[in-house]
């Protein structure tokens, strides 16, 4: 009985491991076309010459000053950031994630 347990509680975890998948990852091989469609435009499009585009998508995070509960004073801000890279041909080939204190209009992606 405790290795029929044991081996659920086995599968479980492999199970849920396998199926945490990082966002950008699951995107690989997919198309600009259903990303779009599925995450909304871009902030921001970028093109990569010879390789295809970056498309940028953002979010501005901001840091409470005050550890007060209720305080509704913004501190400083930063932004994460997910690049997607697409090809000629349109497929998602590669994606990174990034966190800066720069505006999308700001970023130099090289």
């Amino acid at each position: 009985m405790i290795r029929k347990i044991f081996l659920l509680l086995a599968i479980f975890i492999l199970h849920s491991c396998s199926s945490s998948k990082n966002a950008g990852e699951q995107w690989v091989g997919q198309t600009k076309k259903s990303l779009i469609k599925s995450w909304g435009t871009p902030i921001r499009s970028i093109d990569n010459a010879e390789q295809g585009e970056i498309l940028i998508y953002g979010e501005q995070v901001y840091a409470n000053v005050n550890n007060d509960e209720g305080s509704r004073i913004a501190g400083p801000n930063y932004w994460n950031y997910t690049y997607i890279y697409v090809n000629k041909e349109g497929k998602i080939y590669s994606y990174k994630k990034d966190k800066q204190q720069h505006t999308p209009q700001e970023l130099a992606v090289n």
